[in-house]
Order: C-alpha cells, then structure tokens, then sequence
C-alpha cells in the first residue's frame, strides 16, 4: 500500500468516527495525525496537549503554532507524570505510568466534550523499540491510525511534507525522563537542569542534541559532524554546564542515537 493509499484509508477511518481527541505532542507524528483528523472531522476534532515537567523547553509552544497552523481546536491540560505512583523512581516500564495517568486524564477531558474516541501518533517503526507506553494505550482503547495502517516513520515525514507542515522535518524529541539511566530516580530540579542544558546547545546551533544524566554527570549526544565545532567552543559548555550544577561534563563519541538508555536492556537480553 503506498503512502496515499495509507492517507486516503485513515482519512476514510476517522470520517466514520463521531468525534475524536488527538493527542498532540507537537512532534510529526502526532502533527500529521491531528492534520488528518482536522481534515476528516473538522470541528468534530479536538487536540490535547499536556504541559508537564517533562515536556522539554520550547515543545509547548510547538504544539500551540502547529494546532494554529492546522486550524484544529486545541486545548492544554497540566499533568503531573511525578507524582505518578511508579514513575519518578524511573523503572524499566517509567512510560507506562506515564501514559496510563496521561489516558485518565485525556479521558476525562474527553468526556467533558462528549468524545468516545482518543487517537495518538504511535507507528509500525516506533513498536521495533522498548515502548512500555504501548502497552498502556492498548489496554485503556486507544485508537492507534498508524499502527493500523502499517505506517512508517519515513512515510509520516513524507504526509507531513504534503500536507505542508512546518514540522514535516522536526528532529524527533522524546521527554525529557528519557535522559535519565533507569533506576535513576527523576526529580524536578533534574529535568529542568537537563532541559536548560539542552536549550542552551541548541541556541548554539546545535539541532540534535540529547544531555543524558548520569547522577549529575552531563552525557552529551550530537551528531558525529558537529562533534568538531563542539570541541571548539568546549571551555564555554563545560562553564555553563557546571553553573546548571553538573559535576562533570563528557562528550559521547557515539554521537547522538535515539533511545540511548535503551541499550542496556539490549545488553542484558543478549546475556
């Protein structure tokens, strides 16, 4: 099925449904799927976007200009992953905490609006990963277009681009309790030390960039061609990571990857 094909079907899909909530992030994915859901349903479409300590600095004010560009009806809840029974002692399944509070909390709204559909932005080449937040979203009913469809990261980078979105090439940004080890347990003042360090690399020109904490030691992700410039203006980072209260400031030669955290689980299943 090409990717028109896919467009054409979740278009047909969510004409048929009442009403809907999408669940919006401000990342393509979830942008290309409330884009989808304004065409289909137009006023009968409704985005969500939480604010919350782990939403890194600058992605709210995404999800507002994205809503604005499509037209949708947007709506900004306050949810608070940390006092999640399970979620601030960051275990293996911290997503899954996350997403079940953040499902009670889109269903209630939902219901508010007389809405008996939630969707969210989850596709095919997201599940080849560790996504404990799946799970959630499958136990409490969420409609996932995507997965249904079979579609593809690159072919949601490839709908974005024709229905003309600003995002269509966005680097992709998970929250930021994905910068901690498991079992590393996430605070507020750590998220917010890892966001103001990652905002600061980026006002540098940095476009990927992920800050991983290590108990205070600063793992720093970017990409392998930007490694050079990096090390150029390296007395300038380590002085303003050290005043965000980072103990020590190291520089991953691996270069930036997604899911980085991940790895460990990969190395103990290989065990």
């Amino acid at each position: 099925m090409s990717t028109d094909d896919k467009t054409h079907s979740i278009l047909k899909t969510l004409e048929n449904r009442d009403k809907v909530l999408v669940a919006l992030s401000g990342g393509v994915d979830s942008s290309v799927l409330a884009a989808l859901a304004y065409r289909a349903l137009g006023e009968r479409a409704l985005a969500v976007t939480a604010d919350s300590q782990t939403l890194a600095p600058g992605e709210l004010e995404c999800a507002k200009e994205v809503a604005r560009e499509i037209g949708i009806q947007h709506i900004v809840i306050s949810y608070d992953e940390l006092g999640e029974p399970g979620f601030a002692k960051n275990p293996v399944d911290r997503c899954y905490h996350c997403k079940k509070g953040l499902i009670r909390e889109l269903k209630k709204l939902a219901a508010v609006h007389g809405i008996d559909t939630i969707i969210e932005g989850t596709n095919i080449s997201d599940l080849k990963n560790h996504r404990p937040g799946h799970r959630a979203v499958v136990e409490e009913g969420i409609y996932n277009p995507f997965v249904e469809f079979k579609v593809t990261k690159e072919e949601i980078r490839e709908m974005a681009h024709k229905l003309g979105l600003s995002v269509a090439d966005k680097p992709s940004m998970a929250c930021l309790s994905s910068r901690f080890p498991y079992g590393q347990a996430i605070t507020a003042e750590a998220l917010r030390r890892v966001g103001a360090a990652e905002s600061y690399l980026k006002k540098a020109g940095f476009k990927v960039v992920r800050v991983r904490d290590h108990a205070g030691i600063a793992r720093i992700e970017i990409t392998p061609l930007e490694m050079s410039r990096f090390l150029k203006m390296r007395k300038d980072v380590v002085s303003e990571f050290k005043r965000l209260g980072f103990s020590y400031v190291t520089l991953d030669l691996m270069g930036f990857r997604s899911g980085s955290m991940d790895e460990i689980l990969q190395t103990d299943e290989s065990a």
